[in-house]
């Protein structure tokens, strides 16, 4: 009996040794899994931590640990699980046994980013193993699509002969979706096939970056060389993957209202269009659209060469030549002011944001003559690169907004209006019946200390009248000047406006290039 009784006893340790443990490991569909065998006890406590010690909270069911929260694929977690004995076994083996393990969430990778897909066949990718959610589209506007369950193989559906997603998943339901992984698609061809992002002939602003995917590694393809970027510039090729050349624009990037064309060193297929097939080519082009009036506006407010101030909705524009060049053709949201509260009503008729208007038109040309350049009052490129510079730099005029208005009804007047306040008021001569003052708004577009003034009178004799002093052309031969009168108020030029000398010389620092003169009735 006492050997039974010692044999029983070795057989119930053995089995309590045997049966009593608690495992902890990955699991397919959840994070992890515990498992107590039959007299292992019960769960008494599980913990799970990110590797900056965040706490993860998870739920326990049937053993299987899934986070609350979602998780990045690839995150490390470290799991510590607590398991409580049965009382009877504790006094030998210990009341608790403690199981740790780290880990990572699982990232699903795509096994070929580069497909050839038969023509009429729908665009189907395969993952090296089975994804629950699946987002691809353009980059920045990637679309969630349902899936029925987890699988490695999601289809695209029908999709143009040749194209480029960017394609993000999740392997598991309780993971954000990874980091996106582009995937290019081409048709059956003997020659290279390439396929541009953005599509050839798409409308791009300056800093975007054009990714060229070949169906062979570019090394294949091109050899050595690189692509001819023209107008020239500023940027650098990058060969992201064995298939894709990339170009980074620099500095300001393409020039605004160009045509930007890449010039291959060998000849690859393109598609011809919409059901148009293949054809061989080795350039490629895109539009960048002109610089808007809207921003055009908000730099000249910026820089005090308008009437207005302006501020931006949220954060100002960075000053950096890739923020602002973006800025220029997707302007950022804001709000126009007057600067000043007393603007004369006929200046304020004239304002109309993001419209062209004789307001910008003058500030376009008080900037070109503050800058040195030909005056003509056109945003050109040479323009723009003057004004993002000068953003970049801060730098902001000093010298203040001037306006002039001429009442043609007699008594004729001139009113110069500066900064908030009116300088002048002064008596004015207009242009004759025949040579009327042209009524309307004109910016000054030469401005002279002294000239000599020459044409043609109503009979059709010529007159040239030498030093003529203080002079300010606006529309034509129309000018604000000195002219020696015995009186002033009434029309006796031949179209231009006339003043006293001392009321002349008074204004003409106040109307450099750019001013605008209205007349009015």
């Amino acid at each position: 009996m006492g050997l039974t009784i010692i044999v029983i006893v070795v057989l119930l340790a053995v089995a309590a040794l045997l049966f009593s443990g608690a495992t902890l490991a990955g699991d397919s569909t959840a994070l992890a899994r515990v498992t107590v065998q039959p007299l292992g006890g019960k769960i008494e406590r599980v913990q799970a931590f990110g590797p900056d010690g965040r706490r993860v909270a998870l739920t326990v069911e049937g053993g299987r640990l899934t986070p609350l929260k979602r998780l990045t694929p690839g995150e490390q977690v470290s799991v510590d699980v607590e398991v409580r004995r049965p009382g009877w076994l504790g006094w030998a083996l210990g009341s608790e046994r403690n199981e740790h393990l780290t880990l990572h969430a699982p990232v699903a990778q795509v096994k070929e980013p580069w497909i050839t897909v038969s023509a009429g066949s729908d665009v189907h990718v395969n993952f090296d193993q089975p994804v629950s959610t699946v987002v691809y589209g353009t980059t920045g506007t990637l679309t969630r699509h349902a899936l029925s369950g987890a699988q490695s193989t999601v289809s695209l559906g029908a999709q143009p002969e040749t194209g480029t997603t960017e394609i993000a998943v999740a392997a598991r339901p309780w993971e954000t979706v990874g980091t996106p992984t582009q995937v290019s698609w081409f048709p059956p061809s003997k020659a290279p096939v390439m396929v541009s992002l953005p599509a050839a002939g798409a409308r791009i602003a300056p800093a975007t970056h054009i990714h060229l995917t070949f169906s062979k590694p570019v090394s294949e393809v091109l050899g050595s060389s690189r692509p001819r970027v023209s107008p020239a510039t500023q940027g650098s090729w990058h060969e992201t993957n064995s298939h894709t050349l990339v170009f980074v624009p620099s500095g300001f990037g393409a020039a605004l209202g160009s045509q930007l064309h890449v010039q291959l060193p060998r000849s690859v297929a393109v598609t011809a269009g919409s059901g148009g097939g293949l054809h061989t080519t080795n350039q490629i082009e895109w539009t960048v659209p002109p610089g808007s009036t809207l921003r055009l506006q908000q730099l000249l407010a910026q820089a005090g060469y308008l009437p207005v101030d302006w501020q931006p909705s949220g954060a100002a524009v960075a000053r950096t030549p890739g923020a602002e060049a973006q800025a220029a053709v997707d302007p950022p949201s804001g709000s126009f002011s007057w600067r000043y509260s007393n603007t004369p009503h006929q200046l304020q008729a004239m304002w109309t944001p993001g419209q062209a208007n004789t307001i910008t038109k003058g500030a376009v040309m008080k900037f070109e003559n503050e800058s040195d350049v030909t005056v003509d009052g056109l945003a050109g490129a040479a323009v723009w690169h003057l004004l993002l510079s000068d953003a970049i730099a801060g730098k902001h005029l000093n010298s203040g907004y001037s306006y002039v208005y001429v009442h043609r009804e007699v008594p004729e007047t001139m009113t110069l209006w500066h900064d908030g306040q009116t300088v002048i008021t002064s008596p004015a001569n207009t242009g004759i019946s025949g040579a009327e003052t042209e009524l309307g708004t004109f910016p000054v577009f030469e401005h002279l200390p002294e000239t000599t003034m020459s044409g043609t009178n109503p009979d059709g004799s010529h007159y040239e009248d030498p030093g003529i002093k203080w002079v300010s052309y606006f529309n034509g031969g129309d000018a604000l000047h000195n002219f020696d009168r015995s009186s002033f108020g009434t029309p006796q030029s031949l179209g231009c406006v006339e003043l006293p000398l001392a009321a002349s010389a008074e204004i003409w620092p106040y109307t450099p290039i750019g001013t605008l003169v209205t007349i009015g009735t």
